[in-house]
């Protein structure tokens, strides 16, 4: 092949051997020119599995790769299946809804690997069979969906001789990559049915009364995002409507009818958002129905969540999670532990009866308060919570509270993965063990290398465990001693 043929625009016949990280598949291809024959050149295909035949358009091009788009399967790989969503393909939620689910967990487990080993620069270290998540659909706990006054229009819309309403109210998830437009939906397979009946109510509820939507452009407008939190082992719901602004008599009139429409809604919040920011989180909030929060279960253990504390996505694989940070930390009675990023304090308390005393920090507020009252509910006695920036150093807060040093740290960061700050930090603090959880294997490979080099860790054994099937995310859980 020869590097005209690899222009923008172009459209080739691909071989599909390899998967790579955010579900592309690979086509290595010789390529020759009048200078050189590079027989290492990589395309990396949208929408292609190994095994596939694939005519890809070409989307760009540089020296030693390209990336293209499936246009056409010519050969299907033995992997695919029919994906169940009819929104699939558009929609940025599921990516690989049409790979087995055997074919999935293999390549997650794959792309923790490799993603550690280039990474990270680690060798030598021990990887578990990856965790298989019992539930493919219907698993979530939370669902976050987003207002916009530009809907998405697809292309059986576009194609369509008759005209297109309701072009300015969406109710549905973003494009990936596309911010200010919303797919409008109507069902989503990945929390329980009860959310769709809440997702459609909703939808027709403010549309029928022409309620304006927030703009990012003009930053005025109304709605911004509906939240649906679930509980999988109690019976509790919470529907969060999040606002730019008040306004009771609206919310008031919405609370009643939804709770006509969907009785087993339990509590309904209004988070007011103040800020430009495009986030599913209010500067304050007002409850018009409920407690504003619900419970849930991990293990043996019950928790209370607010609107804007963060619980384990996936309640009935969190405890395989966890069960993974308790097997990797051996705790013993007399271990001082720090749980860093707690939320709402649901590891700390999960590990309390195995250990002397644990120390859970977080910057939100609310999920410290969360947290505090979890450790009441459950009659724990040895976790205690502290709020701090984890962006900042936290070793003030040790000293202002006297805090014996740790003997094991756990971390379980955002997506983003530890500030170097807090890295440095527990290098400085020198606990024996750590074990980081992470959503992430990219920031957690980054922050592994760091721990290795000026920290002195080793890298001992990784656990994957499956808590988003059909997405490409997965959770691991590291083990480092000193």
């Amino acid at each position: 092949m020869t590097a005209e043929e690899l222009k923008k625009g172009n459209i080739l016949r691909l071989n599909i051997t390899d998967y790579a990280f955010e579900g592309k598949g690979i086509s290595k291809i010789s390529l020759q020119n009048d200078e050189e024959r590079n027989s290492n050149f990589v395309v990396f295909v949208k929408g292609a599995y190994p095994g596939d035949v694939v005519d890809a358009k070409i989307i760009k091009k540089k020296k030693n790769f390209a990336e293209a788009l499936t246009e056409k399967v010519i050969q299907k790989s033995e992997d695919r299946t029919e994906a169940k969503c009819r929104y699939f393909g558009v929609c940025g939620g599921c990516k690989q809804q049409d790979l087995n689910y055997s074919a999935q967990l293999k390549y997650k487990q794959d792309q923790v690997v490799e993603t550690l080993e280039h990474i990270g620069g680690q060798s030598d270290f021990l990887v578990e069979p990856i965790v298989a998540c019992e539930k493919i659909f219907n698993y979530r706990n939370k669902m976050e969906f987003s207002f916009s006054d530009k809907r998405w229009l697809t292309v059986d819309e576009l194609n369509s001789e008759q005209g297109i309403e309701n072009r300015n109210f969406a109710l549905g998830l973003h494009i990936p990559r596309i911010f200010d437009k919303v797919l409008d939906i109507e069902e989503c397979h990945l929390h329980p049915e009860t959310g769709n009946k809440i997702l459609n109510f909703t939808r027709e509820f403010f549309r029928s009364r022409n309620t304006t939507i927030y703009s990012t452009k003009t930053h005025t407008g109304y709605l911004r995002n509906l939240v649906i939190k679930f509980s999988h082992h109690h019976e509790s719901l919470t529907v969060n409507l999040v606002t730019s602004q008040e306004n009771d008599k609206l919310m008031t009139e919405y609370t009643k009818n939804l709770l006509k429409e969907v009785p087993q809604v339990t509590t309904v919040v209004n988070n007011i958002n103040l800020r430009k920011a495009q986030i599913a989180q209010g500067d304050y909030e007002k409850v018009y129905h409920g407690e504003g929060f619900i419970f849930d279960s991990i293990g043996d253990y019950k928790f209370r969540v607010s609107a804007n504390s963060f619980f384990q996505t996936n309640t009935l694989q969190a405890e395989k999670l966890y069960d993974a940070v308790f097997d990797f930390g051996k705790f013993k009675k007399e271990d001082i532990v720090y749980d860093l990023y707690c939320g709402a304090g649901t590891i700390s308390i999960y590990l309390s009866k195995f250990v002397k005393s644990v120390f859970g920090i977080e910057y939100v507020e609310e999920a410290i308060a969360d947290a505090r009252l979890n450790t009441e509910l459950n009659s724990v006695d040895n976790c205690k919570f502290f709020a701090a920036d984890l962006n900042k150093s936290f070793l003030n807060l040790i000293e202002v509270n006297s805090l014996p040093k740790p003997d094991i740290v756990v971390a379980d960061p955002p997506r983003s993965g530890m500030n170097p700050k807090t890295v440095k930090d527990i290098i400085r603090l020198s606990p024996e063990k750590i074990v980081y959880v992470s959503c992430n294997p990219s920031t957690q490979a980054r922050d592994i290398k760091m721990l290795n080099e000026e920290g002195g860790y080793k890298l001992i054994n990784v656990r994957p465990v499956d808590m988003f099937p059909h997405t490409y995310h997965i959770e691991n859980v590291a083990l480092l001693i000193k």
